[in-house]
């Protein structure tokens, strides 16, 4: 699932290609927006909140999306008759048409078409936005020691927690704090620390197509410090690094999500 760097860059890219340009089509394919035509107006900007994808239309409209798994928004030139999109046309969800520009959401988890007046049943649940201006640590703190015997793995997956952490960040940040993903977020010795560097690491990278927490390459091995590198060596003491899985038991019907620890470096507590 993408992390919230990566929706960061998409809203980035979609706000360059859209903001100010008036939509000459809209067509959104899931069942529920089929009536929906939003040719003629114009897109005033668009922003992330997290893990989700905000394009604020004139007359009060809001296009929410949410990447999921394996969503991504593509842009593509008008100029070219018969563009080649680069997944297949079936997954497309949306695809929105300017002078300069077609958008095409593919695969998209969640495509809706909301009232401004209504975006806060949208995102107003979620907590302080890591890479949005109103970022505020001392509530993402607040929200995080609510529930004390929490592990911290799941807490910082809860994007009402502080929003924009993945399993990637969830992983590298736990390894990075010394703490093993199920320690109770009561135990945690600094998590005033843990939300400075998940600050630091999303804003670190979110200009960059491939991230890096460990200050190294982006690219191989030396990119990242645990997430995906079971069965290798720990990069600070040469443990091998063990994959597991951790679920929320509040949420038994939701699937366990996988971590990646060293067990020298994030003992169990």
């Amino acid at each position: 699932m993408p992390e919230g760097d990566t929706v960061w860059r998409q809203a980035r890219d979609l706000h360059r290609a859209l903001a100010g340009e008036r939509l000459a089509r809209s067509d959104f394919r899931v069942p529920s927006l089929a009536a929906v035509d939003l040719a003629g107006r114009v897109v005033e900007g668009v922003r992330a909140h997290g893990k989700h994808l905000l394009m604020d239309v004139s007359a009060g409209v809001v296009i929410h999306s949410h990447l999921g798994m394996d969503g991504i928004w593509h842009i593509y030139p008008t100029g070219d008759p018969a563009p080649r999109w680069r997944r297949p046309a079936h997954t497309a969800r949306a695809v929105l048409r300017t002078e300069r520009a077609v958008v095409v959401g593919f695969s998209l988890a969640t495509l809706e078409v909301v009232p401004a007046t209504r975006l806060d049943d949208v995102v107003g649940r979620l907590g302080p936005d890591l890479l949005g201006p109103d970022w505020y640590p001392a509530e993402a703190l607040r929200r995080l020691r609510q529930d004390p015997a929490r592990p911290i793995g799941l807490a910082l997956l809860d994007q009402r927690n502080l929003a924009g952490i993945g399993n990637i960040y969830r992983s590298e940040l736990c390894f990075l704090g010394g703490v093993h993903p199920a320690t109770p977020v009561g135990a945690v010795p600094d998590l005033v620390r843990m939300v400075e560097l998940a600050k630091r690491l999303l804003e670190a990278n979110k200009d960059r197509a491939v991230r890096s927490t460990t200050g190294g390459p982006s690219r191989g091995d030396g990119a990242l410090w645990v997430y995906r590198l079971a069965g290798r060596p720990c990069k600070r003491c040469g443990s091998i690094i063990r994959h597991a899985t951790l679920g929320d038991p509040a949420v038994p019907a939701r699937p366990a999500r996988d971590i990646y620890y060293c067990p020298r470096c994030q003992p169990v507590s």
